[in-house]
């Protein structure tokens, strides 16, 4: 891409920087959007950009806006910051560098859901970042572009920075509001959704960073604009978070529908020499494992065509595993983080990721037989689809997808091979 749409700071290192912020035009979508728009036309022009939200879902944000309660009152927007997934390190990047762009997508949201108090939740480790986000959030009520009856008409808004206390859980949009409310950060049952009942028990529209930061450029230029970059199903650029065996490790904003191969090759300068690609986690360590053929590697990255290769697209954070790695080496590492993170809250989660990480151990350490990797597999089969919350599907993705598509990298591991017993992973 010739510019960027989020990271323009790249093309414009003072762009954290309110004066040169507002040169380039900035927040004269929001100021237009709450003098001359009401709320609906603002969320039709979002919805008709085709934005999806870039959280991991992929659940259009138009329509996410559209769903909130307009019969119970007050509204809330709660910004998920908390970007706790190994390997994704986006919206820090955006917060850092381009700030105001981000606030003027939260402040447009806002605006658009009704709600006059925003929260950015961000994770416990961010406290220098919530520092920063406090002293722009400042600048604007000194501009007058936050605070009480703005631009001259009734509407109001005041932005409230969080932090949270480390715990990977809180991204989970209903803990993350659990944890908002002062309680403890777990997942609550659903439903009710938030935009029904969120934030103090009032409708609540949750977005991630990047999500947001999308929203200024969609007003000023518009929806169709939008959807000139990336795919008719999924428009727009996306930031890809690139890390693992690569020579040029990164965030790299690109249209959707870029392949796997473009990203790996020509924007991450391939692996070491000598070295060759084995498989794609495109999702950060939530990821099942791609088997890298050329089938994968040609593969366009949106939210339509990874599931045909076996994973989704998620948050995009790209993990590339060389032929250096064993997958007992790499689950092992996975199943640990998960097992930590788990609230606890539900039975198969706090027990399975527990007998998860006792059994990759054995594994790992030529202390298993066969039966050890068959059991393996059955406890993670056993917790799919049984939790509150996603974490324990997330802490099933490698375990099932390995054994499944790099079964010989178990067998060298484990002493004793027993017969071959098919495994079927269930997409």
């Amino acid at each position: 891409m010739a510019e960027h749409i989020l990271l323009r700071h790249r093309d414009n290192k003072e762009i954290s920087k309110l004066p040169t912020y507002r040169k380039g035009s900035g927040f004269s979508a929001f100021e237009r959007a709450v003098t001359k728009l009401n709320p609906e036309e603002v969320t039709d022009i979002v919805f008709d950009s085709g934005l999806r939200g870039r959280g991991g879902a992929g659940f259009p944000t138009g329509l996410k806006w559209r769903f909130m309660d307009k019969n119970n009152w007050p509204h809330y927007v709660a910004v998920n910051a908390d970007e706790s997934e190994p390997g994704t390190f986006k919206d820090r990047e955006l917060m850092e560098s381009n700030p105001y762009q981000f606030l003027e997508g939260v402040m447009l949201c806002a605006y658009a859901v009704g709600c006059n108090d925003a929260y950015i939740y961000l994770r416990g480790e961010f406290w220098d970042l919530a520092h920063e986000l406090d002293k722009h959030i400042t600048k604007l009520h000194k501009e007058k572009l936050l605070g009480d009856q703005l631009f001259g008409t009734e509407y109001s808004l005041r932005i409230h920075t969080h932090l949270g206390a480390g715990a990977y859980i809180c991204g989970e949009e209903t803990a993350m509001l659990e944890s908002l409310e002062g309680k403890l950060g777990q997942p609550r049952l659903r439903p009710p959704f938030p935009p029904s009942f969120g934030l103090f028990g009032k409708p609540t529209v949750v977005n991630n960073v990047e999500t947001l930061a999308n929203v200024p450029l969609i007003l000023e230029k518009g929806a169709k604009w939008y959807r000139g970059f990336g795919t008719e199903k999924s428009p727009g650029t996306k930031i890809f978070s690139l890390s693992g065996n690569v020579m040029k490790p990164g965030n790299y904003e690109l249209p959707l529908g870029t392949t796997f191969r473009e990203l790996i090759f020509e924007h991450g300068g391939g692996l070491r020499e000598g070295r060759s690609i084995k498989a794609i986690m495109p999702a950060g360590a939530s990821s099942s494992l791609i088997v890298a053929n050329d089938v994968a590697l040609d593969t366009q990255m949106d939210y339509e065509n990874v599931p045909n290769v076996g994973a989704m697209l998620g948050s995009a954070s790209i993990i590339v595993i060389d032929d250096s790695v064993s997958m007992d080496w790499l689950i092992n590492k996975t199943v640990h983080f998960f097992e930590h993170e788990s609230c606890g809250k539900c039975t198969p989660c706090r027990e399975g990721t527990y007998w998860m990480k006792n059994i990759t151990e054995r594994i790992h350490h030529g202390e298993a037989v066969w039966d050890d990797v068959l059991l393996l597999n059955d406890v993670a089969t056993n917790i799919k689809g049984k939790c509150l919350c996603a974490l324990g599907d997330f802490a099933t993705e490698a375990v099932t997808s390995s054994i499944e598509r790099f079964r010989e990298d178990f067998e060298t591991r484990v002493p004793q091979s027993r017969p071959k017993t098919e495994v079927k992973l269930s997409l």
